[in-house]
């Protein structure tokens, strides 16, 4: 008898889009989709937002993660308006103490701040649908957050569950019942604190993310960093340290009992 032949199964590894805009849980969430063995398609977004530093960031972050595809979609939020990140107003700076940062977690929705902008998840994740079926991909990953965040409407569970309802009625391939799409978001229910030590038990590098909204210029400095194999120059900017961005950032890693490595002196 002859031998027999073993036939060789190519297997594809699973893809997955993740939207990344260079901060720590949008960076948390990518590294948990790839630890989660996804091939991973980094989607990040030039919107003439205000605070673009964090697009040096998603760019690092995506290369440090080792992404199979990093894209950048740029379009102009500036002509619709309507929040602080995508005008010229300004960035509210009340430093919240920690009892009032407790209480507006417990009820955000009863006051939802100027930098929220309109419909802006739903914007990204459209995008991020749109390359999936052209992907094949079943998964798409965001880092939205309902517990230490500023009480977005568009982070909250039953959102994340409406757009992915939506996705499987909007699209070509799951009305052919070829794919089935899911919407993960893995840190909706976790604190920053929580956020912070996922991503270091995963190996991410926090000094790469930023999360401020409103940066500001440090005279005379100018910072190296790692992007690869290259050595990109990135502005001379520093967080504002006042915006709620930055407060919840700075509550996260004090919780976490572990030093901000971007802040650090």
């Amino acid at each position: 008898m002859g031998k027999k032949v073993l036939k060789t199964i190519s297997v594809n590894p699973k893809k997955a889009v993740v939207l990344l805009s260079g901060g720590v849980d949008s960076s948390t969430c990518l590294a948990v989709a790839k630890n989660e063995g996804y091939e991973i398609y980094a989607l990040s977004f030039d919107y003439l937002q205000r605070h673009r530093r964090e697009l040096d960031s998603a760019r690092m972050v995506a290369s440090y993660l080792g992404v199979k595809k990093h894209l950048t979609i740029r379009f102009n939020l500036r002509d619709i308006g309507g929040s602080a990140l995508t005008s010229e107003m300004e960035v509210p700076k009340t430093r919240m103490k920690t009892e009032e940062i407790s209480s507006f977690i417990l009820h955000p929705s009863s006051f939802i701040p100027i930098t929220y902008v309109p419909a802006r998840n739903t914007i990204f994740l459209s995008f991020a649908l749109g390359w999936a079926e052209v992907l094949e991909a079943a998964d798409i990953f965001i880092g939205a957050n309902a517990v230490d965040y500023s009480g977005y409407p568009d982070c909250r569970p039953e959102y994340i569950q409406a757009f992915e309802a939506m996705a499987n009625l909007a699209t070509k391939a799951s009305v052919e019942g070829r794919i089935r799409f899911t919407v993960h978001a893995p840190l909706i229910s976790l604190k920053k604190s929580e956020i912070i030590q996922k991503g270091m038990q995963l190996g991410l590098d926090y000094s790469l993310t930023w999360s401020c909204y409103d940066p500001q210029t440090r005279n005379n400095h100018l910072s190296k960093v790692k992007d690869g194999k290259q050595e990109s120059r990135i502005s001379n900017l520093i967080p504002c340290g006042r915006c709620d961005s930055c407060v919840f950032r700075a509550k996260g890693f004090q919780e976490a009992g572990i030093e901000d490595p971007l802040v650090k002196h």
